[in-house]
Order: C-alpha cells, then sequence, then structure tokens
C-alpha cells in the first residue's frame, strides 16, 4: 500500500491545507494571494532549512522570468499575513546572501481518515458562514490554486484608496522601492503618476509600514484644502501647522510660538523644528498626497523651496532634527513646467519614482483575485482595450464578476456613453475640453498629427490621455480612450 500523502501542515494557530489550497486560522479562512501560498507551501514543506531565492522564484514562478522585489514583496505579505511584526519575525526568517527559512515547528498531517474528516468539517463549516460564495470554484482544485481568497471575497468599490486589507491590491516594484526609501528615513521620497494610477493607494501602505515600524504619521490631503487655506503662504503654512499639531498631539501650538516679524516659512520651519521634531527622537513620516495642487499657486514656490531647505539642513544642519524627517509626496503632474528653479524645487533631490500601469501580468493576476471572468485569451484582449489603467483593469473586472457579464458584452458597451467606463470617460472629455488649446493637440493626434511641443506632451501625459517617452511616441493610453475621444472629438 503507498505511503500516505500530506494533505496538512500546521504551526502555531494556522492550518495549510495542500490539497485545497488554503490557509486556516483556528477554523477560519485566511486570505491569501495565488504566489503567496505557493511561496508558504514552499517555505512549510522545507521548513527548517535555509532555501535559496532563486529556488524560491523558480518554485513559484516556474514559467516566468521575476526579479527577486517581487518574492521580496510576496515574503513581506506573508508576514504579515501571518502576524509578524518588523522586531518578531517567529515565522520566516532572512538568512543574508542565501535566502529565507521558516524556522517555527511544523506538523505533518496526512489524509488518514480520522483527519480528513475533521478537515472536511471544517471546510464545510466556512462554506455553511458564506452561503453567497460558489462552493463549487471553492472545491475545485484548479480555481482554489489560483487564489485560495477569490470566492471567499466580497467585492468592494472601485475607486479611492483602495482599502489597506483589499485583496484587490497589486503590490508593483515601485512599491517596493517606496517603503524601502521611506524605511531608510530619505529626507524626500517623491512618487509621480497619472491619475487614478494608485499613488493614494501606494502612499497609505507606506504610511502604514512607518506607524508598524514605530515613526510618528502625519498625512495632508491637498485636494481637501479650501480657497481660504491657499490664499497665502502665511494662511498655507498656519493651517499646515496646526494640522501637524492636531495629528501629532503636540503640546505647543502654533499660535503660541508663531511671531510676525518673522514671516510665514521661518514661523513654521522653526514651529516643526522645535515642537514636531525637537520634542522627540521618534521619526517623522509625513505624507503629502495631490501636492502639485500647490504648483498654480503664486506661493508654491516658495513652500516648494522650504521644503527643498529641509532637505539641505541634512547636511547643513548636522547636529539638528532634520535626519527624522522624511517627507513622501504623490503627485500627477510635471513639476517642471511650474517649478523653473532647480536650487527651489525638491522634485530634483531625494528618491524620485513613477507608478506606471499595471502589465499585462499584472492584470492576469487581478483578474485571478476576481474569479477569472476573463479566458486567459480574453485577458490579452482586455489589456488591448484598457491597457495597464488601473482604475479601468479593476472596474471592467468588478462589472463583469458583480453582474455576471461576458468580456464580449463589455467589451461592444465600453465606449458608449451609458457604457460601463461612461462616468470615467466623460470626466475625461470635459476636464480635455476645458483646455481648448490641449483639446486641439488631442484632435491633432488622433488624426495622425505630430506632436507639436513638448509642454503638450508633458500636459497629455500628466493628465493621463497619452502615454509615451517623448513627444515622437505619443499615443492614447488606451484603446479605450482612442475609441472615445475619437468619437467626441472628431
Amino acid at each position: 500500500m503507498s505511503q500516505p500523502t500530506t494533505h496538512f501542515y500546521e504551526f502555531g494557530p494556522f492550518r495549510l491545507d495542500a490539497i485545497k489550497r488554503l490557509l486556516l486560522r483556528d477554523g477560519e479562512v485566511v486570505p491569501l494571494k495565488s504566489k503567496d501560498f505557493e511561496l508558504l507551501l514552499a517555505l512549510v514543506e522545507g521548513s527548517g532549512q535555509a532555501l535559496g531565492k532563486e529556488d524560491l522564484m523558480k518554485r513559484v514562478w516556474p514559467d516566468s522570468v521575476v526579479e527577486e522585489g517581487n518574492l521580496s514583496v510576496h515574503i513581506f505579505n506573508l508576514r504579515r499575513t501571518l502576524g509578524e511584526t518588523p522586531d518578531d519575525h517567529r515565522y520566516i526568517v532572512t538568512m543574508p546572501g542565501r535566502g529565507y527559512v521558516f524556522v517555527a515547528s511544523v506538523q505533518e498531517l496526512r489524509d488518514d481518515g480520522a483527519e480528513l474528516i475533521a478537515r472536511e468539517r471544517v471546510h464545510s463549516n466556512i462554506i455553511g458562514e458564506r452561503e453567497e460564495t460558489d462552493r463549487g470554484a471553492i472545491e475545485n482544485e484548479d480555481s482554489s490554486s489560483a487564489l485560495a481568497l477569490g470566492p471567499l471575497t466580497k467585492l468592494e468599490p472601485v475607486g479611492g484608496a483602495a482599502p489597506l486589507d483589499s485583496p484587490f491590491y497589486i503590490e508593483r516594484l515601485t512599491d517596493i522601492e517606496f517603503k524601502a526609501a521611506v524605511a531608510r528615513r530619505d529626507s524626500i521620497v517623491l512618487v509621480k503618476g497619472a491619475r487614478q494610477v494608485g499613488k493614494t493607494s501606494l502612499l497609505a501602505r507606506s504610511l502604514q509600514q512607518a506607524r508598524e515600524a514605530g515613526a510618528r504619521v502625519a498625512l495632508t490631503d491637498f485636494q481637501q484644502l479650501n480657497a481660504s487655506h491657499l490664499a497665502s503662504a502665511e494662511s498655507l503654512l498656519r493651517m499646515l501647522a496646526k494640522s501637524l499639531a492636531d495629528q501629532l498631539e503636540l503640546a505647543v501650538a502654533p499660535d503660541q510660538i508663531w511671531d510676525a516679524d518673522l514671516g510665514p516659512s521661518m514661523n513654521f520651519t522653526r514651529y516643526v523644528r522645535r515642537e514636531a521634531l525637537g520634542q522627540t527622537p521618534a521619526p517623522l513620516v509625513w505624507g503629502l498626497d495631490e501636492v502639485d495642487r500647490l504648483f498654480t499657486c503664486s506661493f508654491g514656490s516658495e513652500v516648494f523651496g522650504l521644503f527643498r531647505s529641509w532637505h539641505n539642513a541634512r547636511s547643513l544642519d548636522p547636529t539638528g532634527p532634520w535626519p527624522q524627517l522624511t517627507l513622501a509626496m504623490a503627485y500627477a503632474t510635471e513639476a517642471h513646467l511650474f517649478i523653473t528653479d532647480i536650487h527651489q524645487s525638491p522634485f530634483n533631490v531625494g528618491t524620485r519614482l513613477k507608478l506606471e500601469d499595471f502589465t499585462l501580468e499584472q492584470v492576469a493576476e487581478l483578474n485571478r483575485r476576481y474569479g477569472t471572468p476573463l479566458s486567459e485569451a480574453e485577458v490579452e484582449r482586455y489589456f488591448r482595450l484598457v491597457g495597464g489603467h488601473p482604475y479601468l483593469v479593476r472596474r471592467g473586472l468588478h462589472e463583469m464578476t458583480a453582474r455576471g457579464a461576458t468580456f464580449d458584452a463589455l467589451e461592444s458597451r465600453a465606449a458608449h456613453d451609458e457604457g460601463p467606463f461612461s462616468d470615467h470617460l466623460r470626466r475625461l472629455l470635459i476636464s480635455l475640453s476645458q483646455d481648448t488649446a490641449l483639446c486641439r493637440v488631442t484632435q491633432g493626434l488622433l488624426e495622425g498629427q505630430p506632436c507639436p511641443n513638448a509642454e503638450s506632451f508633458y500636459r497629455l501625459r500628466s493628465a493621463g490621455v497619452m502615454v509615451g517617452e517623448s513627444s515622437r511616441d505619443i499615443k492614447p493610453r488606451c484603446q479605450l480612450y482612442a475609441d472615445y475621444l475619437r468619437q467626441h472629438l472628431l
């Protein structure tokens, strides 16, 4: 009689079901992405052994060539899922220069009748508690191996910042680089990307990582500021100082030390230096979202010059508290179109990153997380339609999953004024139509004419309408945009 195969691995409060491809904690399903599950299974099966990074990548991505950063992302995901902290790696330990080792005690359980019955009872309870899920997808090995959480996860609204625990958030290489820069306490960390590409979601995750590492965190969303806040440098910097005081619970209020003879920049710098940084050695990460709203303000260069001076202060004032401060800024518009003095710009120092659209592989992964509403062949057609536009990709997958629509039906209505993407496309058209000159340039590009100048190229790319590396290779961001804009502009 053949030796029974291992069905389960138990460690701590967790049970890993290698057949159903599920991770359970105290009998409850723990959502895991497909590659996260593959990686965890490889680590658990080799528990106690140092597993090399190359071997793990070959195991998890057998048919793909991936960068080492992908492995780091999934290791981070697993550690977070298993409840590890930066100071407590009770399950996965990094072996510098070698790889990773699973250090927890692991018990193997085989399909010997009693254990199988226990497992089926737990699994049955899970299904009973989620009557709205597709049992067939849970029981099918192929669909559950694609993503154990797929049928067990409720859909979430598309648009705005994705929840920190969203199973639909796709981590990109920029995520790794941005988080690493924040963890290093770089003075300024910049991420640029078109609208709805995921900058705010990335910023939220970086700030959460900083919190978990023990840093103090503040956030300013410049989209929430009203006209009175942006009336002058004085009103803006006073508001920012009060916001920091409130979020960080500082004992001294800005009004208590604000000196009218010093001017707003010096007052704000003094308040940040003395109160926000000087009262505690804990690092401060200040997230600044949608900062390009300041680009058109008459005093914008003054504020950005102030941020640049804090970067310089790390060297000019080495005994000061400035190494404790990290400014993490997200923006969409090309800064050099508005800030011409490079000595006042914080956008040419620090760590500068660009958040790109999804790749075809990432769209395919997101399709799996939605329960594969698209076939393999349809994924490529879908990618040609919406490109890697993060919002459009999720919006279409959500539509097909929630309504049970086929891709053919979605594609046939995609560019219609009452189609599934109508709200997004209408906003795009209205925004473009408000700038007559830019609208004319777009019309010319759709007719095959060259881009007239570099400024038009940068503005169209910043708006997310066009893509390309230069004005010579500019083109619509996706086929959906091209079809819709031709219908309404030509």
